[in-house]
């Protein structure tokens, strides 16, 4: 008997999963959406050589588990319904999902305005209003948790599917949100959204190392060796995060209102990479003083420091003034007049630098501290003293960015057995430096994804919005020249492109009108996708002609005629032979545009919205928006530039 028990126990330990439970992929929960009209798959692991059966909406198919315990089942295609139950049986388990639908499943991925959520970090415009009525029961919610891989991966980090409710929708990605709402408004298809987003991301970090790897610059890595690279940093960065934590600066009470003995000198406002700083993150203390000849009596004192990346803690006199962690956002303090004194006064700054690029971001004219009507101007020389900087622990990026392929790794190849109607992007604004590679990348990315699934589902972009201060004369643009990349991929088979070049924001790179956003990419899908015939994007140039001193412009996607918005036509530029471009006098004549100025008599060239936020005034009747473009091949200012930074 004692044998018998010892055999037993021994084939039992060495088949640890002869009776396992049943497990599913994280993206299969309560309340999901699955694919209509497609041949759904099924997938997890059970025992090993075991009996499964799937059944929902009365089908049901049965399959079996392979001697690892791996198994997937193939339904066949249903129409749009439900809710229904997901019911998956082994001879030793059951598991049942709950409230589950058929409809129209979307990727929706990109970088940090496809992650912005309706509320929270950022906020929408009218988000209060837009949360109270988030009600759909038939949109359904799942966001991927944030990961990274150098391999990729079977399964995702975490998630949950979750109904569009008041209480579930703060958080998600609004963009993909007003997309889904306004399709499943006018369709009553279930829509299922699937959110994998990182902040800040380029798009290499979104591609498969088999495609990107193909790219120069990244032919000759191992990703072998930088994972491991990458594990050596591990107990230097711990050192690093512990420095941060107990800045010696603050510990030693560098606020105070002493002289910077012995601290280095440097010309503000400037990024720490523009000046001897050079490339590094961390904390870094700024002083500055002034002089009162005696008390002000105004209380309206007010401290402007213009944008800081990313935080800051600013003291006067050794008192805190203000604080915030906003990298893109003017800093504007209130000072109580108890702290100033007559004589010699001193701001003292801790900035702290998360990643990308530090220090004041801000005009010269931006720096300055208000007594009533009267400024005293704090630009020019400042004092500095690093307190921890990341180059002294010799930490390189260990972020996403860092490799490629880590987020396609983690955040996209798990979900690729998954069927899906299509995918949205919105991403770009981390490749501006790099916009004519990005005619490359873009495309590659679209084809490698599609490649992933199997099939040539439907792909969607936002073109990036206008942003940046708006210049005075035309010129040369990086973020024109990506959203002109981003519009030749619309050669690509099955692609459609929403315009967001008229919802920007000059001062923040993260525009709140999310809806528009979300209403253009949804109709881009109703007439692509769905086959509604309606007009679904603004006028795009189909031709240019030059008759004596003028070119004249045709356009598609006129739909029921082009218009000037707010009746005067702005942002067309013309040069001539010599590339210098100058402001063209335009005017409508049918579907055409006619450009000219008295100054060019032999022009060459146009170009409408090359800018980083262009006044574009070009729209159909439909009120979309005209795309930018150029007419001319001259050499793009990024030809020969890579990706120095990333945006936040």
């Amino acid at each position: 008997m004692r044998n018998i028990l010892y055999v037993f126990l021994i084939s039992f330990f060495l088949s640890p999963i002869a009776n396992a439970t049943i497990a599913l992929p994280r993206i299969f929960t309560n309340n999901m959406v699955l694919q209509r009209d497609q041949p759904l798959s099924i997938w997890g692991t059970a025992g090993s050589n075991e009996t499964i059966n799937v059944s929902i909406n009365g089908h049901q198919v049965s399959g079996s588990s392979n001697q690892n315990g791996e198994w997937k089942i193939t339904l066949k295609p249903m129409r749009w319904g439900g809710p229904f139950d997901l019911t998956i049986t082994s001879p030793n388990d059951k598991k049942i999902l709950r409230n589950i639908l058929i409809g129209d499943v979307w990727i929706c991925s990109g970088q940090s305005n496809m992650e912005m959520p309706v509320s929270g970090w950022s906020k929408v415009n009218n988000a209060e209003q837009e949360i109270a009525a988030a009600s759909y029961p038939n949109i359904r919610l799942f966001t991927v948790e944030k990961a990274t891989s150098f391999v990729p991966k079977e399964d995702l980090a975490g998630g949950q599917w979750l109904e569009c409710t008041s209480a579930n929708i703060p958080s998600f990605s609004a963009v993909a949100y007003f997309f889904g709402r306004k399709i499943n408004q006018d369709t009553k298809i279930p829509i299922g959204l699937v959110s994998t987003n990182w902040g800040g991301t380029n798009i290499q970090a979104w591609t498969s190392w088999p495609t990107i790897s193909s790219f120069d610059g990244y032919n000759h890595l191992d990703p072998v060796q930088m994972k491991a690279t990458f594990a050596e940093q591990d107990e230097r960065r711990k050192a690093y995060n512990l420095a941060l934590a107990t800045d010696p600066g603050s510990k030693e009470a560098w606020y105070q209102d002493n002289k910077p003995e012995g601290w280095n000198r440097i010309q503000m406002p400037s990024s720490w990479e523009s000046s001897e700083i050079g490339n590094t993150d961390g904390i870094i203390w700024f002083k500055k003083s002034f002089e009162l000849e005696s008390l002000p009596p105004s209380q309206n004192i007010v401290l402007h420091l213009g944008a800081i990346d990313d935080a800051d803690s600013t003291y006067v006199n050794g008192k805190l003034v203000g604080s915030d962690n906003v990298w893109n956002k003017n800093r504007v303090y209130s000072i109580n007049p108890a702290v100033l004194k007559q004589g010699i006064n001193t701001i003292a700054i801790k900035m702290m630098d998360n990643g990308a690029q530090g220090g004041m971001s801000g005009k010269p004219e931006d720096l300055f501290i208000s007594i009533g009507d009267k400024k005293i101007a704090l630009s020019g020389e400042w004092h500095y003293q690093p307190s921890v900087i990341s180059k002294a622990y010799n930490l390189i990026e260990t972020g996403p960015n860092a490799f490629p392929s880590q987020l396609f790794n983690a955040m996209i190849h798990p979900l690729t057995d998954l069927k899906i109607k299509g995918a949205i992007w919105y991403q770009g604004e981390a490749n501006v430096n790099e916009a004519t590679r990005y005619q490359k990348l873009f495309p590659a990315m679209i084809a490698d994804w599609r490649k992933a699934w199997g099939y040539n589902f439907p792909f969607l972009w936002v073109q990036l919005a206008n942003y940046l201060e708006r210049k005075k004369e035309p010129g040369s643009s990086a973020w024109a020249e990506l959203r002109n990349a981003q519009h030749q991929t619309l050669s690509t088979t099955n692609t459609a492109e929403a315009l967001a070049i008229d919802i920007g924001e000059a001062n923040d790179i993260h525009p709140r009108n999310k809806q528009d956003v979300g209403l253009r990419l949804a109709l881009a899908a109703e007439k692509m996708v769905y086959g509604k015939n309606i007009v679904a994007s603004g006028p795009v140039l189909a031709s240019a002609k030059t008759e004596g001193n003028k070119i004249v412009l045709s356009f598609s996607n006129t739909g029921s005629g082009l218009v000037a918005r707010n009746g005067t036509l702005t942002g067309f530029s013309i040069a001539g032979a010599d590339q210098q471009f100058v402001w063209a006098d335009a005017k409508i004549a049918g579907n055409t545009v006619i450009v000219s100025n008295p100054s060019i008599k032999q022009p060459i060239a146009v170009r409408y919205a090359w800018a980083d936020n262009p006044d574009a005034s070009l729209y159909n009747k439909e009120n979309l928006p005209a795309s930018p473009f150029r007419t001319d091949n001259w050499p793009l200012t990024t030809a020969n530039q890579k990706n120095l930074r990333s945006s936040k």
